[in-house]
């Protein structure tokens, strides 16, 4: 997928690193490759995968933030995690994109992210997997016992249920077992956005938006407070 940041988060906070990993997979352009806890395991998983993208907290037992980077020298664009504003200071040399102050809102992450994109275009820092190769325009679904293949440009949207997903197309309704949250990770972004923990939308197939709700062939869809933010800040 082009225009995509590989993002690792490091921190020794179950919390934390579940916040961060929560704000990234919900944010287009993002896509989460590992989410430790342990910055020794981050720093050797770097030496053999590209990351484009690190959260780093700075107080961390087996190393700290500042050993981190001393480490990472500069492979990769850093956003400093902490509850303590004078590491600011200290990350200075080694040119860390932004910092955020715990605890970490989804507004003052968004504002982090987008010095990255920023960076990221500027020194075309993008990811370009497959860039040679057309992108794929269809998914394959798992029904009871076989794997339909669904056109893109076909689907309205997906509509998750107690136990399965509802995939609505032009033409039929289609139901699943699959999560929802693997069904996004196949989707291509922008073109789809999650608007709700219970439905993922193609923003096609949008009529209209009123009052906090999507309409999509008269299905009134609603757009909740955790997604709100990212869903209007891009479609404007």
């Amino acid at each position: 997928m082009a225009n995509v940041l590989n993002c690792m988060v490091v921190d020794d906070e179950p919390l934390a690193l579940s916040l961060l990993s929560d704000y990234i997979e919900k944010t287009p352009g993002l896509n989460l490759i590992s989410a430790v806890s342990n910055p020794l395991a981050a720093i050797s998983y770097l030496k053999s995968e590209a990351i484009d993208l690190i959260f780093l907290d700075m107080q961390m037992p087996e190393l700290s933030g500042l050993e981190f980077l001393e480490l990472l020298q500069k492979k990769c664009m850093v956003i400093v995690t902490t509850a303590y504003s004078e590491f600011a200071i200290d990350g200075y040399r080694f040119e860390i994109l932004d910092y955020l102050l715990k605890p970490i809102t989804m507004a003052n992450f968004q504002i982090a992210v987008e010095k990255a994109w920023l960076l990221a275009a500027k020194n075309k820092f993008f990811n370009e997997t497959n860039s040679s190769q057309p992108q794929q325009s269809y998914i394959f679904i798992k029904t009871e016992n076989r794997f339909v293949k669904i056109n893109h440009a076909d689907i309205c949207y997906f509509e998750g249920a107690r136990d399965y997903v509802v995939i609505r197309t032009i033409n039929e309704t289609i139901l699943t077992l699959q999560s929802m949250k693997s069904i996004q990770k196949s989707l291509p972004e922008p073109n789809f956005m999650r608007v709700h923990k219970s439905f993922i939308v193609s923003l096609d197939k949008i009529d209209f938006i009123e009052r906090g709700r999507i309409s999509i062939r008269d299905k009134l869809i609603p757009i909740s407070d955790s997604y709100k933010e990212i869903f209007f800040k891009y479609i404007k």
